[in-house]
């Protein structure tokens, strides 16, 4: 089986996966969009990473969906509302033995993205790493944190394993990535629709606790009615805990509504809402804040779906 890790998605996380790998000697080549951004990025000479001031240009080989040959290895990092389409523009050229690597946000991409592969194995990952781009093709690698991956119909890990260790990518294998997968959500659930509407940073958050607390609590309601007690447990206090930890920072889809950018909701607090509704479980307050962000993002002229 070929070793190349294609990466498909030259946003900040995976060009930091991207960069890490190519410095570590592994084989990587970058999937672009179409002709245009492959001339670019070949003008650009390949992607910066940037750490802890010092900026590092790496090489990396590039191509569209379009090119020829058989892909192994595969890791999606572009955003949840574009992973189908991404998957559909590659899939003939996914080998049958292939294993796919989902690094998207929330819950809903991953099994569309497997109904439409399942000739391939499907891992989805959680990470807690902090990156952005402040230009095309530079990555700024912003804070330290963790990767988990899984794969909820094989709790057996895969061998590529090490080359996550050898390029220095903090990473845990669990069976159990649902719950992992199910918390982010619920975080990103409490935090990110709150920040848009009162239009602060993640510590302004901080006068807003009753409305944080009482998000909380329907949340974790909602997580044990999913079958998910452990993603529910002191829910409350870790969401406190991220608010203080990351006050300075603007939550992704802040940042996403501010530069007028298609955001995540549909995958996150639509996704809850959807879930709840099957379920049967009511969840007042959080469908009156997927109702408000709804009617806001519509105010600016931007996808609400």
């Amino acid at each position: 089986m070929s070793s190349t890790w294609h990466i498909l998605g030259a946003g900040s996380l995976g060009s930091l996966w991207a960069c890490r790998l190519a410095r570590a000697g592994k084989a990587v080549r970058l999937i672009l969009r179409d002709p245009q951004r492959l001339a670019a990025y070949q003008a650009a000479g390949g992607l910066t990473l940037v750490e802890q001031g010092q900026a590092q240009q790496h090489a990396i080989p590039a191509e569209t969906a379009a090119a020829s040959g058989p892909i192994h290895r595969l890791l999606l990092a572009c955003k949840a509302y574009d992973a189908e389409r991404a998957v559909a523009s590659i899939a003939p050229r996914l080998a049958r033995d292939a294993d796919l690597i989902l690094l998207q946000n929330g819950l809903g991409s991953q099994d569309a993205v497997a109904t439409l592969v399942p000739h391939v194995r499907c891992l989805s990952a959680s990470s807690t790493e902090g990156a952005f781009r402040e230009s095309d093709w530079q990555v700024n690698f912003a804070g330290h944190g963790f990767n988990w991956l899984g794969d909820p119909a094989n709790p057996a890990p895969p061998a590529w394993l090490d080359e996550l260790v050898d390029a220095g990518i903090p990473h845990q294998w669990t069976p159990d990535i649902l719950t992992r997968l199910w918390r982010k959500l619920a975080l990103n659930c409490a935090i990110n629709p709150l920040t848009v509407l009162h239009e602060c940073r993640n510590g302004g958050l901080l006068e807003h606790r009753c409305e944080v607390a009482t998000l909380c609590a329907e949340l974790a309601d909602l997580l044990k009615v999913c079958g998910q007690p452990e993603a529910a447990q002191a829910l409350g206090e870790e969401v406190e805990r991220v608010i203080q930890a990351t006050s300075a920072n603007y939550s992704s889809m802040y940042q996403d509504v501010r530069q007028g950018r298609r955001t995540e909701i549909h995958y996150l607090l639509g996704h809850a809402c959807r879930t709840a509704a099957r379920h049967g479980q009511p969840v007042p307050h959080l469908e009156r804040l997927y109702r408000r962000l709804v009617e806001q993002l519509n105010a600016r002229g931007l996808p609400s779906d």
